[in-house]
């Protein structure tokens, strides 16, 4: 006989669905804003947190956390005294990863990731141990990726990690200029399969 699924299992299998869903139409709806069709596959998820360095940070930036659930693995892996700062440009994805994760270290702020640095100030957060970043580069003017890279390296405490994960090699490309070359890997397991690339600050 098979197993009969759990209530906890049932909610959770609903809550993954209800998400997939709410990304795939915010793609439809924003495809320049939103980076991919699916959310992170738990595979990328755990290696975006191993690059990132995430489990000795004190302070963390999310670029894009969609849905959340990348949100939800670097709070896994965050110190308990830690703060996490998602920015999301689109409201309604903002409302729902304030809506589905209770966590006092996270703070979910509407806003561009152009303005990292008023972000951070405004909750009087320190300069961040690793800013890790979903955006589409690839959709967005290369003056405004430029001036968003430009704005990691600003507020990078020193020896911090920026780590971008993409379809396509643009924020490589337009990287080398603020950080010089990265080191980068595949995650094959992920739909569709994705590049992981990461920078160091000098310090």
């Amino acid at each position: 006989m098979d197993d009969i699924p759990s209530p906890a299992r049932l909610r959770k299998s609903t809550s993954q669905a209800e998400k997939a869903l709410a990304f795939f139409l915010r793609f439809l709806d924003q495809p320049k804003q939103v980076g991919s069709i699916v959310p992170s596959s738990a595979f990328l998820e755990r290696r975006l947190v191993r690059v990132g360095a995430v489990a000795q940070a004190r302070t963390v930036v999310e670029l894009g956390p969609g849905t959340g659930g990348t949100t939800q693995a670097l709070l896994k892996a965050l110190p308990r005294e830690g703060r996490l700062l998602a920015i999301e440009i689109d409201h309604r994805l903002v409302e729902l990863v304030r809506s589905n994760i209770r966590d006092p270290r996270l703070i979910a702020h509407r806003g561009s990731a152009e303005q990292i640095s008023a972000a951070l100030a405004q909750y009087a957060l320190p300069a961040p141990d690793v800013v890790i970043s979903g955006i589409p580069f690839s959709t967005m003017p290369r003056q405004v990726g430029k001036k968003i890279l430009r704005e990691i390296r600003s507020v990078l405490a020193p020896g911090g990690r920026f780590v971008a994960y993409q379809l396509r090699d643009r924020v490589a490309v337009l990287g080398r200029d603020f950080f010089g070359d990265p080191e980068s890997d595949i995650e094959l397991l992920n739909v569709p399969p994705i590049r992981v690339w990461c920078w160091r600050k000098p310090g």
